[in-house]
């Protein structure tokens, strides 16, 4: 997408789509953005960028409308196909909670969204915040936005950073799921350690809840044991606040250096592979 020399995308209002799809291109292809009708002159030119308009999906000739989809597609927007040609669609299906809800929105109208999400459809205006009505307003505005304009330098950091975020995270859990190990508590529970090593992360625990998930172990796992940032033993963490384990329990045994009151977050000096077991078996109500 490097070659790209011009984004150009409708006139008139503005959505979370079209915008962020935009903001994706800009992380990747820096080009100016100007919002108008293409010409079939530019849809035919993979140097232009044709952005949720044009009636026309073609990655090949950088061409990313949803409109021309049937009915019965699965909801898919600009964005969705935007990420695709990343190669980044999958990936951030799973990061992403809010991308699909704004595939549905977008593709569905308000109120068959508010169904899927089994929610009220006034629970969707209440999601709202001054940022994203500003931004699409202020977006919607424009007709050109180039290197220097507010937001044209927003709109590309928007883009680096949920880029950045979706790659950083795939890396972690690709390490994760190279590391990570599977402890049994008893036959009903289970703790995911991550083992101590040279090259370790400066936030050990970042993405393993989501590792959990990926492993479909969620209904399984009741801690998370992970590298102490601060010391050279270990923290143990109740996962999603799990009711089986009061970490609390455990402040008068000699090597925990730390429990939380709340009992989710305990500390020890131990590096031994029973002794862990052990700690967790005492944290158990």
């Amino acid at each position: 997408m490097n070659t790209v020399k011009t984004i150009l995308t409708h006139p008139g209002g503005a959505h979370k789509d079209d915008f962020l799809a935009c903001c994706l291109l800009l992380a990747t292809s820096p080009a100016p953005i100007v919002r108008r009708n293409p010409t079939e002159l530019e849809l035919n030119d993979p140097q232009v960028c044709v952005i949720d308009i044009g009636g026309r999906h073609e990655p090949e000739l950088m061409n990313f409308d949803h409109h021309q989809l049937p009915r019965d597609h699965a909801p898919t927007c600009s964005i969705s196909l935007v990420l695709q040609a990343l190669g980044h669609y999958e990936d951030a299906k799973r990061f992403c909670e809010w991308l699909e809800p704004a595939e549905w929105f977008d593709c569905r109208g308000p109120v068959k969204t508010a169904q899927w999400l089994n929610v009220d459809r006034d629970v969707l205006n209440k999601l709202n915040s001054p940022i994203d009505v500003t931004v699409l307003r202020r977006f919607a505005y424009t007709e050109y936005l180039g290197p220097g304009d507010t937001m044209w330098e927003l709109m590309k950091m928007i883009g680096e950073d949920l880029l950045n975020y979706i790659r950083s995270l795939r890396e972690r859990l690709d390490y994760l799921m190279r590391t990570c190990e599977i402890w049994d508590v008893n036959a009903q529970s289970k703790i995911v350690v991550l083992p101590k090593s040279e090259n370790m992360p400066s936030e050990p625990s970042l993405g393993m809840g989501r590792f959990v998930e990926m492993k479909d172990l969620s209904d399984q796992v009741i801690a998370l044991v992970y590298p102490d940032r601060r010391g050279s033993g270990y923290a143990l963490s109740r996962y999603n606040d799990c009711a089986k384990l009061d970490f609390s329990l455990l402040e008068a045994e000699s090597d925990i250096l730390f429990c939380h009151t709340q009992g989710f977050l305990a500390k020890t000096t131990s590096t031994s592979h029973n002794r862990l077991i052990e700690l967790i078996h005492k944290a158990c109500v």
